[in-house]
């Protein structure tokens, strides 16, 4: 569907609306009338947009917050060549989720997991991100800056679980003590 640029902005309005929802402590699922009243938006321009309804546009808003996970991560998640890249990869990852607090999209995504299509979109995000973290992992390495004997995938992987515990632990007491733990952790591991 080719849209006008009034036509984007008003999807693009609808879409950072469901994406506000699913990262809000609003209670139960969201419903089409509840875009409409956030959105200011009619059913026939809701349907317009995403003509297969609530899971298109669910979709849709779910693909948008896994764009946001890595988004928010550059352009030091693809800077990660030596061990300053690696502080500065953390200092802006810990600054991003201490910003969005509770409201992140990285839980958002989880919380959204049995939505349909949903785990499709991250799967690929996580494939995605880990493969990024391999690479930075294994140019450090080839710079000197890492272990040789690390394993990079693991290691990515296990990164990114640090990071999703970290985030959870942050939206349960607003603290991103764990979150920085488990960087400087893994940035700790990957020196000695």
């Amino acid at each position: 569907m080719t849209l006008t640029v009034k036509g984007q902005a008003t999807r693009g309005r609808i879409l950072d609306a469901t994406a506000s929802y699913l990262r809000s402590d609003a209670p139960g699922d969201i419903t089409l009338d509840d875009i409409r009243a956030l959105t200011g938006t009619s059913k026939g321009q809701l349907f317009h947009y995403f003509p297969g309804g609530k899971e298109e546009l669910l979709l849709a808003a779910i693909r948008r917050e896994a764009d946001h996970v890595i988004g928010d991560q550059q352009p030091q998640l693809d800077d990660l060549t030596d061990r300053r890249g690696w502080e500065r990869w953390s200092a802006a990852v810990v600054a991003r989720y201490r910003e969005l607090g509770a409201h992140c999209p990285l839980a958002a995504l989880m919380d959204q997991a049995s939505a349909p299509g949903a785990a499709e979109v991250i799967s690929a995000l996580l494939a995605d991100w880990r493969s990024r973290l391999t690479r930075g992992i294994r140019a450090m390495q080839d710079a000197g800056e890492a272990r040789s004997d690390a394993d990079a995938a693991t290691v990515a992987a296990s990164v990114i679980a640090g990071i999703q515990g970290g985030v959870q632990v942050l939206r349960a007491t607003g603290e991103t003590d764990t979150l920085e733990a488990s960087l400087a952790l893994h940035l700790e591991y990957l020196s000695r």
